[in-house]
């Protein structure tokens, strides 16, 4: 190889993608602390969109900052509003508006529990409680009945972040959704069987490589925006 000439790809960049040209970039954000104060053991139709709480609101401002001076191509968002509310903060430094995409919601536990019962009048007390132990050990969504299947979340959340990754070849994009739906699209790519194999912090920041047919993991739970001179805004 003459002085000066490019690097050819080893074969570790091209299984993980470094290096490599025409790499889309997946930045997945959780979105901030939701309130749900008034929420806990209500109407299981309460507990779907709350907005941010008070400290979410912070949390989203600060990964906005964070994404402030780097080159961000297109915002992604889940429709509900602790997502959008997030994927704002981000979009608004690049003049950006938030893609809203319905298949980015979080998993519908409970969905086919009438809106206004809670899980506990619903189910009983009991029940309720053998189905966490159960999800505890196994972290799987079909412990919980009533509810979308552990199947059909990971098919429409995956499609949905490759129908992104077909329009975006080559760039930088931001998807601000959920802990669910980060964990079932790299929980794709690394052949996890969890539905939840790590623990996203809110706002908290995970990168994903995608080009040439290959999908690399290249970081999880990033968090370094949250530890501020003011104090740690980390939640979870």
């Amino acid at each position: 190889m003459s002085e000066g000439a490019p690097r050819q790809p080893m074969i570790f960049d091209l299984a993980f993608l470094t290096g490599v040209p025409d790499v889309t970039e997946l930045v997945f954000v959780r979105h901030g602390e939701q309130d749900v104060t008034s929420r806990q053991g209500g109407p299981v139709g309460d507990a779907i969109d709350p907005p941010l709480s008070e400290r979410g609101v912070q949390q989203a401002a600060l990964v906005g900052e964070r994404f402030s001076t780097e080159n961000v191509h297109a915002v992604y968002a889940s429709p509900l509003r602790r997502a959008l509310e997030t994927a704002e903060q981000i979009a608004r430094h690049h003049r950006l508006e938030p893609v809203v995409m319905p298949d980015l919601r979080e998993v519908e536990v409970f969905r086919d529990i009438p809106a206004e019962q809670s899980a506990i009048d619903f189910l009983g007390r009991s029940l309720l409680m053998g189905i966490r132990e159960r999800m505890i050990h196994e972290k799987r969504w079909d412990v919980y009945p009533y509810s979308e299947s552990s199947f059909d979340f990971r098919k429409r959340t995956v499609n949905a972040i490759e129908a992104i990754i077909a329009e975006n070849e080559g760039k930088r994009v931001v998807i601000a959704c959920h802990g669910g739906v980060i964990n079932s699209y790299i929980g794709h790519i690394i052949g996890v069987e969890y539905d939840m194999f790590f623990r996203p912090a809110h706002t908290a920041v995970n990168v994903v490589y995608a080009g040439h047919g290959v999908r690399a993991l290249q970081s999880l739970n990033d968090i370094h925006h949250l530890q501020t001179p003011e104090g740690s805004f980390l939640s979870h």
